[in-house]
């Protein structure tokens, strides 16, 4: 068996941040902190961080007045922001910068009197989040059909705004519904749609050529995480996703002995080097990385975030 690896995989630079600030603010401020939702979509950094002294938490009722509390990357809603704020909370905001701009542009668009078009899935936190950033109606799509089955106050005043990890094909259908529906809909440019979403999709496209079976390490409450096992079944090859090299399966690999491996933006590369080492146990012979995009994005982590705040 041979295994070729996507580039890029795994960890966005958002995700990167998030952690980051988790990790720094434990430095700075001692144990216990606490985070409001899991700061990313995975089990292992979030067990990892609660080992060091991060306490997980659903609801700002759990912490107790006064703590640090920190965010997630996917984004609140103001009413959490206002929460925080009544328990004297000393809040640290480890939303994504790419988040943040789609709460800055669904402000912008609310603020010159329009519905609200959330492209994304239902229930997601950073979709929640989103939502919970403006007071004019909102609508969530998730697909083509929802487009038509939609009903508006006016359809002259409308806009659109994406979920993060949510790619340029994965939104491009439903733009163009709603383009042809409600032709002076607004919304954000092209070039607005996370990179890193869209750069792990066009990986996988790359990689199904040259594989007969895709894993990809990711949680299953990861959004991203499961748009690249879909991507990859869709390319017409089996594809499965997997928390780490526990879920492998012998039997997946009986008639398929090129084997892909890519990671969702917020799966830590020891996972995938996890499963690695599990698949040479089982008979891999060569390991290599596929020619792909070189991601150089950082996003700053101000040191004025981890200053103790009270909103």
């Amino acid at each position: 068996m041979d295994i070729t690896l996507a580039k890029p995989r795994g960890f966005c630079a958002g995700v990167v941040r998030a952690i980051d600030i988790v990790e720094q603010a434990l430095r700075l401020h001692g144990a216990p902190v606490y985070v409001f939702h899991e700061i990313v979509h995975n089990r292992y950094v979030v067990d990892n961080l609660k080992d060091r002294g991060a306490i997980f938490v659903e609801s700002i009722q759990d912490i107790p007045e006064g703590a640090i509390c920190i965010f997630s990357a996917h984004g609140v809603a103001t009413k959490i922001i206002n929460e925080a704020s009544q328990r004297q909370l000393h809040a640290i905001d480890a939303t994504c910068p790419l988040v943040t701009k789609v709460h800055l542009q669904a402000r912008r668009y609310a603020d010159q009197g329009c519905e609200i078009i959330i492209i994304g899935h239902a229930g997601h936190p950073e979709v929640e989040g989103t939502q919970g950033q403006i007071s004019v109606p909102v609508h969530i799509l998730g697909n083509v059909e929802e487009v038509f089955a939609l009903t508006v106050k006016n359809p002259d005043k409308l806009a659109y705004v994406t979920q993060t990890t949510l790619s340029l094909d994965d939104t491009r259908d439903i733009i163009a519904a709603l383009k042809e529906r409600f032709p002076l809909i607004q919304g954000p440019n092209l070039q607005d749609i996370c990179y890193a979403t869209q750069n792990r999709q066009t990986a996988i496209k790359t990689l199904s050529e040259k594989v007969d079976v895709l894993l990809v390490v990711g949680a299953k409450n990861s959004s991203n995480s499961n748009r690249l096992k879909e991507l990859g079944s869709q390319m017409g090859i089996p594809a499965y996703l997997i928390s780490d090299a526990n879920n492998l399966e012998q039997t997946w690999f009986e008639k398929h002995h090129k084997i892909g491996i890519t990671a969702g933006a917020s799966a830590p590369e020891i996972l995938v080097q996890g499963v690695i080492e599990k698949l040479k146990q089982w008979g891999v012979s060569t390991v290599e990385e596929m020619l792909g995009v070189d991601e150089n994005v950082n996003f700053r982590v101000p040191m004025q975030t981890l200053q103790r705040k009270t909103f």
